[in-house]
């Protein structure tokens, strides 16, 4: 097997063959998704650098790789005695991509990139700041052929999602994608994000890990909507629905040809985010088109869960709250016997617990089992060559979450497992404050992430402590475990609306010593409403009891308490009549009312 270095090198002949004195590797498919297909992972693949999102750079004398805060740890270890330095993003005077190319570009010089999976916002970015110094760059596939046994493309069954779980016929949310692209003076548009394509179409598969997309484009005009995808995947009975939904179908690989080749005057909104350049630039060259950047607006109309949605949610976090409470049972008694469990126990049995509940479709990301200093790595994942063995102290961290055909869950926990310091205690409960603020908040309408952001902080700031990553996502309805538009970051912009959901999961990370989260997922509802506007909230749709033990008590406020006891009494109700008799005396126990 090829080391780092070796395959930096393999690249940078391939570059220096094609003309190029540098390369872009982004983390991106045809259809920017967030987790990869395995066929997709060159960014991986030739820095050793495995975390959920990076880029990869490599010029004539260096490489560099950027990673957002939750992976600095990860990204230090994996690179490791390679060539590659690495980039900490949002750290003061590191450089972004853009301005690292452009200061080792210059007049001549040629950047290469991949435009299959290069968003267009990407490369339009580059092709501005290159410009200023007299360098291009230049659409070339320089993976193929230098990954060696690279991973097939995936083509795995596709199935409808029933419109009880859905809510809404295909045909229903065509009409509502049709008007918003009339909102916004468009008469048609390609659906290229894997999420977009599955709610709109109600489309499902298992072409992502963890994730039931299917690899498809979708394209739209007011009067016609078209299926591109391997037909050979797609149940006849699949096919025929969609037939009656308005849809038309053809072979993935035809896109590109059928938009060179279209023939009516149409304005076409593009998500430059989540169009690669390549269909980008076929839609560009084509006569007939013109283009109006825009927001994919199917984004924010799958942001906001209808009525349906919402109740099988509901129900979909009752069976991973059983899966929970038993895994947590099973914990204790494996930690009371003595037993040895590693990270990868924890993670195989809640897979197993999880896959004995009704609907179950798999897990919804990689578990995330940490012990002890593990835990300070946000998105740490244990494998059987590399994990930790439980002890009885410090904390365990849970973060995982599963499939449903009725939902898609995220939950963290953190447990503890024996003797605790002071330091371990006080980071729980100022964890647990923080994230009893965002789910007791009241705020106007209007409110946006950014502002509810800064509120969950505020828990931690005040004892000169931060998290290097947001306070929440949006979660979708059996698909991508994280969505957009809306999250609890300090940079977002959109307003919250009733049927979002969220995640609220602020923690404390200190390298080398203790990773702590608490997570549940809300949906956002109204509340009271009067001459000042229409108040919202948020209801916790999560139900798991939150581990008590560790709690600095005096450290709670009245109101906390009450949140808690509240939030405990709501989910012994939910769990009791799914647990054996044995299992609801112990969530009883668990869910007591803090004194």
């Amino acid at each position: 097997m090829k080391t780092t270095n070796e395959k930096i090198a393999q690249l940078r002949s391939a570059m220096q063959a094609a003309g190029a004195n540098a390369c872009l590797i982004p983390s991106s498919d045809p259809h920017a998704s967030e987790y990869l297909p395995a066929h997709w992972a060159a960014r991986s693949y030739f820095s050793g650098f495995t975390g959920s999102m990076g880029t990869l750079v490599v010029t004539d004398t260096a490489s560099a790789l950027w990673a957002d805060g939750r992976y600095f740890i990860q990204a230090e270890r994996q690179i490791a005695g390679s060539e590659i330095q690495l980039q900490k993003m949002g750290v003061e005077g590191v450089p972004t991509v853009t301005e690292y190319l452009t200061n080792a570009l210059g007049e001549g010089q040629v950047l290469a990139l991949d435009g299959m999976v290069t968003p267009t916002a990407t490369v339009q970015e580059l092709q501005k700041a290159l410009a200023k110094k007299g360098a291009s760059i230049l659409s070339v596939d320089l993976v193929e052929g230098n990954w060696e046994d690279r991973p097939a493309a995936p083509s795995t069954p596709a199935w409808l999602l029933e419109e009880r779980y859905a809510g809404l016929a295909a045909a229903k949310k065509l009409e509502q994608l049709r008007k918003a692209l009339a909102d916004q003076g468009a008469s048609a548009m390609v659906v290229a994000r894997l999420d977009s394509v599955a709610w709109l179409l109600n489309l499902r598969a298992s072409d992502l890990d963890c994730t039931p997309f299917a690899l498809a484009y979708c394209f739209v005009t007011a009067t016609s909507a078209t299926l591109f995808i391997d037909q050979s995947r797609l149940p006849q009975e699949a096919a025929d629905e969609l037939r009656r939904q308005g849809v038309s179908i053809e072979d993935y690989d035809r896109l590109l040809g059928t938009l060179t080749g279209y023939h009516h005057d149409r304005t076409i909104l593009v998500d430059t985010a989540g169009t690669n350049w390549a269909v980008y630039k076929a839609l560009e060259e084509n006569p007939c088109f013109t283009l109006l950047p825009g927001a994919d607006p199917i984004q924010a109309l799958k942001g906001v869960k209808n009525p349906v949605e919402i109740e099988n949610l509901k129900n979909a976090h009752v069976k991973d709250g059983v899966a929970m409470v038993r895994f947590q049972i099973w914990l204790e008694e494996q930690m009371a016997a003595g037993a040895t469990v590693t990270e990868v126990d924890v993670d195989h049995k809640l897979a197993e617990l999880r896959a004995a509940q009704p609907g179950n479709l798999g897990t919804s990301f990689d578990t995330i089992a940490a012990y002890g200093p593990n835990a300070a790595m946000m998105h740490y994942h244990a494998t059987p060559d590399n994990c930790t063995t439980l002890q009885p102290k410090g904390f365990l961290l849970v973060d995982s979450g599963a499939q449903y055909v009725d939902g898609t869950t995220d939950i963290t926990r953190t447990y503890a497992l024996g003797e605790l310091t002071e330091n371990e205690r006080n980071y729980y409960t100022y964890v647990l404050k923080s994230h009893i603020d965002i789910a007791k908040v009241q705020f106007l309408s209007g409110c946006t992430g950014g502002n509810l952001d800064i509120m969950a902080r505020a828990a931690v700031w005040k004892h000169g402590i931060d998290y290097r990553c947001g306070t929440g996502h949006g979660v979708g309805f059996v698909g991508g475990v994280h969505e957009g538009p809306q999250s609890l970051r300090v940079n977002n912009h959109v307003a919250f609306k009733p049927g979002m959901t969220i995640t609220d999961e602020p923690g404390i990370y200190e390298e080398g010593e203790v990773g702590i989260r608490i997570e549940n997922e809300l949906v956002c509802e109204e509340r009271v409403k009067n001459q000042y506007g229409q108040f919202l909230g948020f209801a916790s749709i999560t139900y798991c009891p939150i581990d008590l033990t560790p709690v600095r008590r005096e450290l709670l406020d009245a109101e906390e308490v009450e949140w808690l006891n509240a939030f405990h009494a709501a989910t012994y109700e939910a769990l009791a009549p799914h647990l054996t008799e044995a299992e609801a005396a112990w969530l009883a126990e668990k869910t007591q009312p803090l004194a």
